[in-house]
């Protein structure tokens, strides 16, 4: 799986609000170009899966993907990224702070196509688009439209899906949180360029067609909060996550940081996900922690290689 070049830039602040009128087009403050998308016959539709790859890496993995979000009151806007688990690579979502001139669904999707993930682990392969807007039909499906220069990253098939579904994901977990969808029923999604279907995005993947989520693409083991780089209080620190597989043990380690590769192991243990229907997966766990630096390992355990991190994440965050 070839990726080159993926670009990141910086976050944006600012708060969610909810809006009916669903059609916004702002140009982007500027516009990147790389090695440019030119639409040539096409071997594969954006509702076609990426394949997995198999082995020891993906052993216990279901092919699942993440529940749909919820209505939130929260501010922030859920965006997907890209990120490598073990041979992998899989989908991980973040909270973010974006401007509130565009809707909820817009504005995951500019921070997804402009913004640098607060984790290092993770990457975009989306490039800042001149125009973008999006629209909802009462069918429960989001209309994105884009200019074609979001396109513009070298990449091979592969990763192009797994791009088209970082989108989808963004886009669906925007409009439900926001309680724009119906989120009972199963949301599509279908990308416009420039208001046309057919544009080969990536040189590899034929738009146009109404996309679900694809399953297996979210990352077997997830850690939600604290997000990276996040300070939190001492004293108990709650440490919260999900795992695609409800009712798995998971293993836990918890790492003193004093520097950019000084780390020490401090704490760990194993905690096992729920598998309540209304929670499937979701795991936590409150540690004891004096101000500092730290690191949280999450890992599946590999019951043939006991001490092999399997689909680890990680995140680091300050104690105050």
């Amino acid at each position: 799986m070839e990726i080159r070049n993926p670009r990141r830039r910086t976050a944006a602040g600012g708060r969610r609000t909810r809006s009916a009128a669903l059609l916004f087009v702002l140009p982007a403050a500027m516009v990147l170009s790389a090695c440019v998308a030119t639409p040539q016959p096409a071997a594969t539709t954006a509702a076609s899966t990426p394949q997995t790859v198999t082995g020891s890496a993906t052993a216990g993995v279901p092919s699942t993907s993440a529940p749909l979000e919820t209505t939130q009151a929260s501010n922030k806007a859920p965006v997907y990224w890209i990120g490598r688990s073990n041979e992998n690579v899989f989908l991980y979502r973040e909270f973010r702070d974006v401007p509130e001139q565009e809707n909820p669904v817009t504005r995951a999707l500019r921070s997804m196509m402009s913004d640098k993930p607060l984790d290092p682990d993770f990457f975009t392969p989306w490039q800042d688009p001149r125009k973008l807007a999006t629209s909802i039909s009462g069918k429960n499906v989001i209309t994105v439209d884009v200019s074609p220069d979001a396109f513009n990253s070298n990449l091979d098939e592969d990763m192009a899906k797994r791009a088209i579904q970082q989108l989808v994901y963004t886009a669906t977990a925007a409009g439900a949180s926001s309680g724009l969808v119906d989120a009972g029923q199963q949301i599509q999604v279908v990308i416009l360029v420039d208001g046309h279907t057919d544009y080969l995005a990536f040189n590899h993947v034929r738009l146009g067609t109404p996309t679900p989520r694809g399953a297996g693409m979210v990352a077997p083991v997830w850690i939600i909060d604290p997000q990276e780089g996040a300070g939190v209080a001492d004293g108990s620190v709650k440490i919260s996550g999900r795992s695609t597989l409800p009712g798995a043990k998971l293993r836990w380690k918890i790492l003193k940081v004093a520097g950019s590769s000084d780390k020490t192991a401090y704490l760990g243990g194993e905690v096992t996900a729920s598998a309540e229907q209304n929670q499937p997966g979701l795991f936590s766990l409150n540690v004891n922690l004096a101000p500092g630096n730290y690191e949280i390992r999450v890992s599946q355990i590999d019951p043939g290689a006991p001490d092999r991190e399997m689909n680890v994440d990680t995140r680091t965050f300050k104690v105050e």
